[in-house]
């Protein structure tokens, strides 16, 4: 099949901002993930690589590689082999995405995602406002707060704490190009309506409304905003505390707004987080833990500790990944924990989980796959990547998104559009030390 390079860097190009922004719809990003491979095969001939992309590549890939490695240590064929096809956008997306490094057009990519995925947010929103009209009058009457975000999230299809992660990273991308937009004097028109995008995305974390995402956000645009004041030096000190105080205004009173229109909001953040942290490992004794403990630090806590006494007892190569939730399962009842035990609940921590798994190989491939992605960012002093490990990385504290396909591709497109990018800005710097 014959194909102009200019024709071929358009079409890649697409494929990689429709596969960012079906990112959170499973089945459409399957699809096109699939396709992604095929138009790549087809014209594999294009791909190129260093010593320095296949590090990277390994590096993306290596949640596979262990599973790989540990296969042997898998009760079931089956569901090894399924754990393993779970991961396989993390070798797809490195080898095709890394070996077109050249083509990635990074900031182009961000900003169609992050535009295009909250505009669709919006479509959801007015959606969920007509087709549940009685649940959109409960949370107007202040019934059952706390379930709103994750009703949002089941009517789109994702879990709350997964869209939110996504909706994190998109805000602060949102909050990046307002300062692009004024850094470049672009036309009012641009800059009025990269704010909205940004003030929508940033509704839109608050709506679906979990604790680490809005701490995410919140970080990430400290982030944004010291390196991208630090990177312009001859911006005046009065010009920077202007813009913080403005900052600092319109996102104090969208909190404000929201904490007075949302009363769960003010609870969740502290009764209800640090609720009964004295009956960490002992839930049962709470009356009808299912109602008060479910989204308390002590039902994290309790897990936390019983996924690591259990690591322990299965050193040094663990319980196999096709075996991890099973055995967690068969030791919340071991160890009489019934509401753990009941609603079966799986490590909510990624370094327990692989840890738990694959022994002590586990937690060290997480590292190496998580600060890679935040080495790239530091590196190259990028806001925009240094927020997504900022996010990723606490998400993973206190949740697994390796586990499921949400967070596997999620990180694995976006670690593999860092390192092409960062890539080319180490060539182009490369090449401009040999000019002089």
């Amino acid at each position: 099949m014959n194909l102009s390079e200019k024709n071929f860097n358009k079409v890649f190009h697409v494929f990689l901002c429709l596969i960012a922004i079906a990112m959170i719809f499973r089945k459409p990003c399957s699809l096109l993930i699939i396709l992604f491979g095929v138009f790549n095969l087809i014209f594999i001939r294009k791909l190129k690589f260093t010593k320095t992309s296949w590090i990277l590549i390994l590096c993306i890939a290596s949640p596979v590689l262990l599973e790989l490695l540990l296969f042997w240590n898998n009760d079931s064929f089956s569901k090894g082999l399924k754990a393993i096809e779970k991961s396989t956008s993390l070798v797809l997306f490195p080898i095709f995405i890394i070996g077109n490094y050249q083509r990635v057009k990074f900031l182009k990519l961000i900003e169609t995602y992050s535009i295009a995925t909250t505009m669709i947010m919006l479509g959801f929103a007015i959606r969920f406002y007509i087709v549940y009209p009685d649940l959109l009058n409960k949370y107007l009457s202040n019934i059952d707060l706390w379930e709103m975000g994750y009703k949002f999230a089941d009517s789109i299809g994702i879990h709350a704490p997964a869209l939110n992660m996504h909706l994190a990273f998109i805000s602060v991308s949102a909050f990046y190009f307002v300062f692009y937009s004024f850094q470049n004097n672009e036309k009012s028109v641009i800059k009025i309506f990269r704010i909205i995008v940004f003030l929508l995305s940033f509704f839109f974390v608050l709506l679906v409304n979990t604790r680490m995402a809005l701490v995410n956000v919140l970080i990430g645009f400290a982030v944004v905003f010291i390196i991208e004041i630090k990177s312009k030096s001859k911006i005046s000190l009065s010009k920077i505390a202007l813009t913080l105080i403005g900052l600092l205004i319109v996102l104090g009173s969208i909190l404000f707004f929201f904490a007075q229109k949302n009363p769960y909001m003010k609870q969740k953040y502290s009764t209800v987080s640090f609720a009964y942290m004295d009956k960490v490992g002992k839930l049962d004794e709470i009356d009808h833990p299912e109602i008060y403990a479910f989204n308390t630090l002590a039902t994290r806590l309790s897990i936390w500790k019983s996924a690591w006494e259990l690591s322990i007892k299965n050193l040094p190569f663990g319980v196999g990944a096709s075996d991890g939730k099973p055995e967690l399962n068969k030791y919340y009842k071991q160890t009489n924990q019934q509401f753990l035990a009941k609603y079966e609940f799986p490590t909510h921590n990624q370094f327990l989980d692989f840890l738990l798994k694959f022994g002590i190989l586990g937690p060290l491939v997480v590292m190496l796959y998580i600060f890679t992605i935040g080495y790239l960012g530091y590196d190259l002093k990028n806001a925009v990547i240094i927020t997504f490990f900022i996010i990723f990385l606490t998400s993973n504290l206190i949740d697994d998104f390796l586990l499921r396909f949400d967070g596997i591709a999620f990180s694995g497109f976006w670690f593999s559009v860092f390192s092409s990018y960062w890539m080319q800005q180490k060539i182009t710097l490369y090449k401009e030390r040999e000019a002089v």
